[in-house]
């Protein structure tokens, strides 16, 4: 676990209700809207010192419509209730910067040996081949692919829009906390690999055991993730290696910090572990992946490195994270890579932790 550097004492310490030990604090974020500066900075300081704390908090007042929450989910419930050949016309391996249907087939590299059983949809910005962010072959820049649901598209965007906004500003207030020049983080979002994976989880028949894992351990790649679910099976690991499940409310989204922002941060934010149970036959959810521009380099801010804190994390562009890190996940990435340099395993710095909680598990009283 990498030590956090110092920064100056914050306001905001306490939480806004009383929750059970380990649960993400609930943050009221109406405040971001207001154009008083202490205001925005102590709301800052709630959503940093729960970034520095767990790496997981949850989020009500963030502006986005039940409404609209509801009519990405009715598209994605429609999309994914099509006959497997039908939905396969909009397969992602068939689109050149990673967009669109992932089947139940498309499994990671894993050394564990989770029953992942899950479909997908992959969209981001919207963009064009005219983009300055778009060069062909890289992944999560350019544009979508949509299916032939017109409904679809406009009940899709309309969520991935508001809650792509809502990312941005909540970058921002992290900045304030963090006592950085404005931008720092989010001038190095013009054009972001941000995602939004429209998740559609099935517990295989052949499950007993209703708490089998669905998605295995992990963190996240990029910088933020804001999650929408209505279903309970979400658990976060704790800093003493306990898995913590995180409460559902429709009204409410959770947030966790990535592996970018981690290393940005120099650790003072926590890129912390997560997974999904099977606790129920069928589960969707929504996340959003906040990501920096493919070309950014992620090295520790200026201002989170002194001479009594030095940088620990070594630089890397993030673009290169994110597609090492899709190989690992994505068998057609992993299919076409194989012409090229073979690197070996796949694995991920960030998730050591992972492996020391399941080792300390392992062991015996």
């Amino acid at each position: 676990m990498h030590p956090s550097p110092r920064l100056p004492a914050s306001k905001g310490q306490a939480v806004e209700c009383t929750e059970p030990a380990g649960v993400p604090p609930l943050i009221d974020v109406s405040a971001r809207r207001l154009q008083d500066p202490v205001a925005r900075r102590e709301l800052g300081d709630r959503l940093g010192n729960a970034a520095r704390t767990s790496g997981f908090f949850r989020i009500k007042g963030h502006g986005i419509a039940l409404q609209t929450i509801e009519a990405a989910y009715g598209a994605a419930r429609r999309f994914f209730a099509r006959p497997d050949a039908e939905k396969r016309r909009w397969y992602i391996g068939h689109s050149p910067n990673h967009r669109g249907y992932v089947p139940f087939t498309e499994k990671g590299d894993y050394p564990d040996e989770v029953h992942r059983s899950y479909e997908a949809f992959d969209l981001g910005h919207d963009g064009s081949r005219n983009d300055p962010g778009y060069v062909p072959g890289r992944l999560l820049c350019g544009p979508n692919v949509w299916p032939d649901d017109a409904e679809f598209r406009k009940a899709v965007s309309a969520y991935h829009d508001q809650v792509a906004a809502l990312g941005q500003d909540l970058c921002q207030l992290l900045e304030l906390h963090l006592r950085v020049p404005a931008g720092a983080i989010t001038s190095r979002m013009r054009n972001p690999m941000s995602q939004l994976r429209l998740l559609h989880y099935v517990r295989a028949a052949g499950t007993r055991d209703a708490k089998s894992v669905n998605m295995g351990a992990h963190t996240d790649y990029e910088c933020l993730t804001l999650l929408h679910t209505r279903n309970e099976g979400l658990q976060v690991l704790t800093e003493s290696g306990a898995w913590i499940d995180v409460p559902v409310d429709p009204r409410v989204l959770v947030v966790n910090i990535g592996d970018m922002l981690e290393a940005w941060t120099n650790g003072l934010f926590r890129s912390t572990p997560h997974r999904v149970l099977n606790l129920r036959p069928e589960r969707f959810s929504m996340p959003y992946f906040v990501s920096a521009d493919y070309d950014t380099e992620i090295a520790p801010l200026p201002g989170l490195v002194d001479a009594g804190c030095a940088s620990r994390y070594p630089p890397f562009r993030a673009g290169d994270h994110l597609e090492r890190m899709l190989r690992r996940d994505f068998p057609y990435l992993r299919a076409q890579a194989r012409s090229g340099v073979n690197e070996g395993p796949v694995t991920n710095p960030f998730e050591d932790r992972i492996r020391a909680a399941a080792a300390a598990e392992a062991r015996p009283d």
